[in-house]
């Protein structure tokens, strides 16, 4: 996570707005602006995948995106509408979450909004929801920790796709007793460009998200070099985890069932139930 100096903590507290009960807020067309997103249109696709984890994490949108218009001047003093959102700190952080990880700002408003925010609320409703908004909101998590491993590998000396592939397989083989990401990908009969962690269940996904996050902890705690010594720690990392799930009696993850819709196919149906949720359209840009 990146670490924030005093000017760039002040790019995000200069944007804040704090309305008539005291509650802060933040336009996403400032915040748009801060995080570099020159197109309106492609910082509302970051968005929706903030809303949709936001719905997903058993929260209500329009308590952290109220959609509000503004009047602009437009070329020869025209006067319009634009679309715009009144984000809680909730909200941002959601954002920048789902935010494109090659932007510098995004890095900074993840560590901004991460210090703000109070996860544990994430965590304390997480039992009340559904298998499928489970599995969305651990997938993200997956992701996210996906990037960081990539980074953590990176700095092991694996700079290329090909070692980096092999460098997973080692995790996965590690986990699921051997098996490569071949093996688990022919073994839930997925097509060739069907991702397997988008067809785990929750318990599985659990499982990964695991061992991807001690994986990142340990490369970064004992800078291995080479993608022998990393992908042996990643092994390492996969079996005990896997011991784990012995251990406490637990069905190994190639035995666990593969849910019948993907995780594409759910997000795509939360995100019609979203928009369909909305009152008034949004105004064009």
């Amino acid at each position: 996570m990146a670490t924030l100096i005093a000017s760039e903590y002040e790019q995000f507290e200069n944007i804040k707005h704090v309305n008539e009960n005291g509650i802060e807020f933040w336009y996403a067309r400032e915040l748009s602006d801060v995080l570099e997103y020159t197109q309106w249109r492609n910082f509302t696709k970051v968005i929706d995948k903030a809303m949709l984890a936001c719905h997903n994490s058993g929260f209500e949108c329009a308590d952290h995106f109220a959609e509000v218009s503004k009047m602009i001047t437009a070329a020869k003093g025209a006067k319009r509408k634009i679309a715009d959102y009144e984000l809680s700190r909730y909200a941002c952080y959601l954002i920048v979450q789902n935010g494109d990880p090659r932007k510098g700002p995004i890095a900074l408003g993840q560590t901004y909004f991460a210090i703000q925010t109070r996860r544990q609320e994430i965590a304390d409703r997480f039992n009340e929801l559904g298998e499928d908004e489970k599995r969305l909101v651990i997938r993200g998590e997956v992701s996210s920790w996906n990037n960081m491993l990539a980074e953590a590998a990176h700095k092991a000396g694996i700079t290329d796709q090909v070692e980096y592939a092999q460098f997973q397989n080692a995790g996965y083989m590690g986990l699921y007793g051997g098996l490569t990401a071949a093996d688990i990908h022919k073994r839930k009969n997925l097509k060739r460009n069907e991702k397997i962690l988008d067809h785990m269940g929750s318990e599985e996904l659990g499982a990964n998200l695991f061992r991807i996050t001690q994986t990142d902890a340990k490369l970064r705690r004992e800078e291995p070099k080479g993608l022998e010594k990393a992908s042996g720690i990643h092994y390492q990392v996969g079996k005990t985890v896997r011991k784990a799930i012995a251990e406490n009696e637990g069905t190994m993850p190639e035995d666990l069932p593969t849910p019948e819709k993907s995780i594409e196919e759910i997000g795509r149906e939360q995100l019609k139930k979203l928009k369909e949720k909305k009152e008034l359209p949004m105004l064009d840009e």
